[in-house]
C-alpha cells in the first residue's frame, strides 16, 4: 500500500512536505539516486565501513552515478572486485520504472513512470533543431486546480523525492544515449583521456513544468538540481534550467537564492476575477504581490528575463484590453519580461476553449508593439497528451494486459 498518510489534503493550502529523501524499497536496500556525495558517504558508514573507506567510495560510486550514468555496481570498474557484491546487497542506483513510453508525430516523447512504492507520473522530451527539452515532474499530482490544467484535476498524492526527480534526467539521457563513453578506470600511459569521451548532447535544457508545483517540493527540487548542476555530476548550466511556478510568493526568494536558475511564472490573466478562477492560487497570493516578488527575484535582469506563460482562452483572457493591462502591469513593475503566449491544449472535459489564431496574433501584436518580447508557443505532442496543461496519468485506464499489446504493436510496427 503507497504511503500517502504524510500529505496534507488537496486544496488551497501549502501542502506538508513528505518528510523523507528515499522512497523506501521492499527489498530493503536503500536507493543511492537523487543522494549528494556527504549523504552516500553517511550511509556507507552506517552499513559498516571506517569513516576514510566510505569517503572514498562515496567519491567513487558518485562519479559514476551521475556522471557515467552506471546502475550497477558491477560496471564500477575502479572499485574493488570485493567490494562490488557488498554494495549490491546493501544499495541500488534506481531509476523510475517506465510504464509506458508513446512518441508523438513531431517527434516529442511522453513517459509514463511509476515509482518505487507504486505511483504514476510523466515526463516529456521535446527535440528541435538547435536545443532538446525535457519537461520534468515534482510532484504525483498537483494541489493546485488550476482550471485549464489537466493534471490539475488530479488529487495531490506525494512529492517526488530528489532521486524520482534527478532520475527522470537520468532516465532521459539513458533513452537518448548520451552518457561519456569510454573507461575511466586506470587512465595512465596505457589509456589517455582522449579516448574518454561524451557524445554531442541532445538534452540541453530542463524545465520544471510538469505535473505538480515546484516550489510546494521545494527542498527536493533544489537538491535534485544541485546533482544537476553539479560540476562533478550532470553538469548542466543553471541558466539552461527553468522553474514554473503558479506563484508561491513565500518560496520565490528562495529559490533565486538557492537554485539560481530561470523563473517562469503560470501569469494566464491580468484581473483578481479571472485569475482567481482559472489559477486559484492567486486568493492566496494575488497579481500584485506576485509581480513584485519577481521584480524582486534574485538574478533577473535583462539578460536573465522573467518568463511569464500565458494560456490563451477564447472569451476569457485574450482580449486587446487584456494585452494593454498585460503590458501595463509589466511596466508598473519594470520587469525584465519574455511572454509565452500558449494556445490552449484541449483535454476531455476541459471548460474552455482555444482562442482563434487571429485573436492569438492580436494579442501577440499588441504586446510586442509595447516593446515586450510576446512569442506563440507552438504546440508540441498534443497527439499523445503530452503539450502544456495536458499531463495527467492515465494508466488506471489500460491494464497491463492492454499496455503490453500496444508495445508489442508497436515493436511490429517499427520493424
Amino acid at each position: 500500500m503507497a504511503d500517502t498518510a504524510l500529505m496534507s489534503i488537496p486544496g488551497q493550502v501549502d501542502p506538508i512536505p513528505a518528510p523523507r529523501d528515499i522512497t523506501p524499497r521492499a527489498d530493503g536496500r536503500s536507493d543511492l539516486m537523487g543522494l549528494p556525495k556527504d549523504r552516500i558517504r553517511d550511509l556507507f558508514e552506517q552499513a559498516g565501513l571506517d569513516p576514510k573507506q566510505a569517503k572514498l567510495r562515496a567519491k567513487q560510486v558518485y562519479h559514476w552515478l551521475y556522471h557515467r550514468g552506471v546502475t550497477d555496481f558491477a560496471e564500477m570498474t575502479d572499485i574493488a572486485k570485493s567490494m562490488r557484491p557488498w554494495l549490491t546487497e546493501r544499495f541500488v542506483v534506481g531509476r523510475p520504472d517506465v510504464v509506458e513510453a508513446q512518441h508523438s508525430s513531431d517527434g516529442t516523447r511522453k513517459w509514463l513512470l511509476r515509482t518505487a512504492d507504486g505511483h504514476d507520473f510523466e515526463m516529456v522530451f521535446i527535440p528541435d533543431a538547435d536545443r532538446g527539452t525535457l519537461c520534468i515532474s515534482s510532484q504525483v499530482g498537483c494541489t493546485l486546480n488550476c482550471r485549464f490544467c489537466h493534471t490539475g484535476t488530479m488529487r495531490l498524492v506525494r512529492n517526488l523525492t530528489p532521486g524520482e526527480i534527478v532520475g527522470q534526467v537520468m532516465l532521459a539521457r539513458d533513452s537518448l544515449g548520451e552518457w561519456p563513453k569510454g573507461r575511466m578506470d586506470g587512465l595512465d600511459e596505457a589509456e589517455t583521456s582522449a579516448q574518454y569521451s561524451s557524445d554531442g548532447r541532445l538534452l540541453t535544457n530542463i524545465v520544471l513544468m510538469g505535473m505538480g508545483e515546484p516550489l510546494y517540493n521545494f527542498d527536493n527540487v533544489r537538491d535534485a538540481m544541485r546533482l544537476v548542476m553539479d560540476g562533478e555530476g550532470l553538469a548542466l548550466s543553471k541558466r539552461r534550467i527553468t522553474l514554473s511556478t503558479s506563484g508561491v510568493v513565500p518560496m520565490m526568494d528562495r529559490c533565486g537564492e538557492e537554485i539560481g536558475v530561470n523563473l517562469a511564472v503560470s501569469l494566464h490573466a491580468v484581473t483578481k476575477e479571472v485569475r482567481d478562477e482559472i489559477v486559484p492560487i492567486n486568493r492566496k497570493y494575488g497579481i500584485e504581490e506576485l509581480l513584485a516578488a519577481c521584480a524582486a527575484y534574485p538574478g533577473a535582469s535583462n539578460a536573465r528575463r522573467i518568463t511569464f506563460e500565458y494560456v490563451m482562452l477564447d472569451g476569457k483572457n485574450d482580449s486587446d484590453a487584456d494585452a494593454h493591462e498585460l503590458v501595463r502591469l509589466l511596466r508598473k513593475y519594470d520587469l525584465p519580461a519574455k511572454v509565452n503566449l500558449i494556445p490552449f491544449n484541449p483535454w476531455p472535459g476541459a471548460p474552455y476553449e482555444c482562442s482563434s489564431p487571429e485573436r492569438i496574433r492580436r494579442f501577440s501584436d499588441i504586446v510586442f508593439e509595447a516593446g515586450i518580447s510576446a512569442p506563440v508557443r507552438t504546440p508540441r505532442g498534443r497527439d499523445i497528451d503530452a503539450a502544456c496543461g495536458q499531463l495527467k496519468t492515465s494508466a488506471q485506464k489500460k491494464t497491463r494486459a492492454e499496455r503490453d499489446r500496444d508495445a508489442a504493436a508497436e515493436v511490429v510496427e517499427a520493424g
